[in-house]
């Protein structure tokens, strides 16, 4: 495995700045956002895509220091009933697959998207409660007109051009559990697979460790993103775990996210990271930072330090014992 980090927690550095920076705290890979909401800072894939030349600029600021890049990562809601919102988010999509064809980066992250609940919406709807049946009606609606046409285009897109998506399992979208990401993958194939964040597992209350072996068993992790969250004990029983409060309100939430070790001990990451040699998962953890407690510099060198003691990092050999 190889320790990488979502760039996007660097965006108000220059590029080379940024990678310097990175470059310098030991690390190996790097994530780069091309567009959507963590925004595309450090890449415009338009620009790129029109000028061979700083095309050729910007794969030699990675190579020169050794780092690879580990996905190109365009996170919106290219399903949003407006279509003059998700126009832009789908386009950047197809521009960052294109990229990462030309720049050879294997993976595209991204979420699934989250559309109405019929074709004259304002807004997006998410069905999380079986009944009444009106809900259940419209989530088929949904992946029937929606979710499963647009990646299956989409996926074939991708898969054309040697590019894997892998989904961001995250509450208010379509695929926000390994469950429902297995079923776009049935429904589309082997390109989609997952961009496993724990922390968007453990506020669902699914264990990470058994989300990896549901999906490593179908070979459908694609990306790995290393964030913590812890659930206040008390707040959770007043808003439960789909607390609808703003991040900053972190005195009265229901659950926040955190640096990796200060949601959950080195015991848990030793498991995770086991688990994901286990079913054959041997690319990048990408640490992403959103700890609401802790400035970009110290959580990130927090959770390069605990990811340190953790990372399995050597290919396994031979079992000598056996």
């Amino acid at each position: 495995m190889k320790l990488g980090v979502f760039a996007v927690l660097f965006g108000q550095k220059p590029l080379e700045e940024a990678l310097d920076y990175i470059q310098g705290k030991g690390l190996q890979a790097v994530e780069i956002g091309t567009g959507g909401y963590p925004g595309n800072s450090h890449c415009k894939p338009e620009e790129l895509l029109a000028d061979a030349g700083k095309l050729k600029a910007f794969k030699q600021a990675f190579d020169s220091r050794g780092l690879t890049i580990s996905a190109l990562s365009c996170h919106g809601n290219a399903l949003h009933p407006q279509k003059d919102i998700a126009k832009p988010f789908h386009d950047d999509f197809m521009r960052t697959i294109e990229l990462a064809e030309r720049l050879e980066v294997p993976v595209v992250n991204g979420f699934s998207g989250c559309p109405g609940d019929h074709e004259g919406a304002k807004y997006p709807n998410w069905p999380v409660a079986p009944w009444p049946g009106d809900y259940q009606e419209i989530l088929d609606w949904q992946w029937s007109n929606k979710v499963i046409p647009y990646w299956t285009e989409t996926g074939k897109y991708a898969s054309d051009r040697g590019v894997k998506v892998a989904l961001e399992l995250h509450g208010g979208f379509s695929v926000h559990t390994p469950a429902n990401l297995l079923r776009l993958r049935e429904a589309v194939g082997e390109v989609i697979g997952a961009n496993l964040d724990p922390s968007h597992m453990w506020w669902q209350g699914i264990d990470p460790v058994q989300a990896i072996h549901i999906l490593g068993r179908e070979n459908a992790i694609h990306h790995f993103h290393a964030k913590d969250t812890t659930i206040d004990p008390i707040n959770v029983n007043k808003h439960g775990v789909t607390d609808m409060q703003s991040y900053a309100l972190m005195l009265d939430r229901a659950w926040q996210f955190r640096t990796v070790g200060y949601g959950h001990d080195m015991k848990v990451w030793a498991d995770i990271m086991s688990a994901l040699r286990l079913v054959g998962y041997d690319y990048v953890v990408s640490i992403e930072h959103e700890d609401g407690l802790m400035s970009v510099e110290e959580g990130f060198t927090k959770a390069v330090e605990n990811l340190n003691q953790v990372l399995i990092r050597e290919p396994l050999g031979e079992m000598w014992w056996v």
